[in-house]
Order: structure tokens, then C-alpha cells, then sequence
């Protein structure tokens, strides 16, 4: 077109990094236009292998659990393959209520700073590692995160505990609304369907 119209030659290369069979980009919250940083793909290479590729979403952010990183692939992988999901929501939803996926259920994250450094705002991280501590202390054992580390833990009717000191129920609801709905509720929406809508006729919600 620059030939026929300006009389001038394009030298320009178009490079494709990636080709996408199937994409979705989530909107910002409170838009109608979504983020170059965030979204999801499905990419086939000439060979035909598929490759799930993600990018600023849950699946790729270490401080959500492997509960929301295996629903979320799950998800995705049946809407780019054309499959039905909602059954999977609500069995998903349904299993997790029933403790079928306790060991999803735990967040590991990082404590920047030394534990007696949070006084005014408290994470659950560090509510969780101050009660680790405590029991080390009980059992005469070294004390782990005063100096910041890595703390693995569950969300619990009490609150976060640590995943070697667990006392209470795990919160499902928690991991619930949480969890699960903001994944659904961001994939769904475009396409006029909800995690309550899929859970709640189900009756597997509190």
C-alpha cells in the first residue's frame, strides 16, 4: 500500500514472539479495558504442542495457593478448548467444602523484615510465623522466623496457623470467597457466567 499510494518502499519486519490460538485478558477492576501485563494464552508451535503461558495472573503470582493456580489452569484450559466448565466450578467448589483438597489449601510466603519489625500493621503471614515461634518455644526447639524466611501456612476459623502448628478448622470459606470467586468471577464475566450462579444452584456454598 506504501508502494501504490506514497511511491515508497517498507522495510519494516512484523516479528511474532508468540502466536496465541486462544487469548483472554481480564479487565482492570473498575474498567472496561484490560492490561498488556495481565493475561492468559494458549499458544501452539508448529509441531502442534499446545502451552498454557500466563502472565501476571494468579497462576503466575507465588502468594496464592496451588488451590487457585490448579483451578484457574483448569478453568482456562476447558473455555480455550471450547469444553464445558461449569460442572467444574461446581465440583471444584463442592470438593474443596468436603476437605478433598486440604493440600492445596497452603500459602507460602516470605517475611521481609524481622518479626518483632510489625507492630502496627500485621499480615497473616507474620501472625502465622509469631505463632510458630511460640511453638518452637513450647517444644524447646530454635527459633525459625525472627529473622524474617519463608512461612508456609493455612487460613483457619482462628485466623492464619502455621502449617506444622495447626489447631483449629480450615476456614473453607476463606478459600471460597477468597480464593476461587475472584479467579471464576474475572474468567466468567465476559462470558455472562459467575462462580455463585455455577456454585450456589449447587448448593455447596455456606
Amino acid at each position: 500500500k506504501l508502494r501504490q499510494e506514497q511511491g515508497l518502499e517498507n522495510f519494516l519486519e512484523i516479528e511474532f514472539d508468540t502466536h496465541y490460538a486462544k487469548f483472554f485478558m481480564p479487565t482492570i477492576r473498575g474498567s472496561d479495558v484490560g492490561s498488556k501485563k495481565r493475561y492468559a494464552g494458549l499458544s501452539v508451535d508448529e509441531a502442534g504442542r499446545e502451552e498454557m503461558v500466563f502472565r501476571g495472573l494468579e497462576m503466575a503470582r507465588s502468594d496464592w495457593t496451588p488451590l487457585a493456580r490448579q483451578f484457574q489452569e483448569g478453568l482456562l484450559s476447558r473455555i480455550f478448548h471450547g469444553q464445558p466448565y461449569q460442572a467444574y466450578v461446581a465440583d471444584y467448589a463442592r470438593s474443596l467444602l468436603q476437605g478433598q483438597m486440604d493440600a492445596l489449601l497452603v500459602y507460602r510466603k516470605r517475611l521481609r523484615h524481622r518479626l518483632d519489625a510489625y507492630q502496627v500493621n500485621v499480615p497473616p503471614q507474620v501472625r502465622a510465623a509469631r505463632l510458630a515461634d511460640a511453638h518452637n518455644a513450647r517444644l524447646n526447639r530454635p527459633l525459625q522466623y525472627q529473622r524474617g524466611g519463608w512461612i508456609q501456612y493455612v487460613m483457619t476459623q482462628n485466623g492464619p496457623e502455621p502449617l506444622e502448628a495447626v489447631q483449629a478448622r480450615i476456614d473453607y470459606e476463606h478459600y471460597l470467597t477468597k480464593q476461587l470467586q475472584p479467579i471464576a468471577d474475572a474468567i466468567l464475566q465476559p462470558l455472562g457466567d459467575s462462580f455463585l450462579a455455577l456454585t450456589g444452584a449447587q448448593k455447596v456454598l455456606f
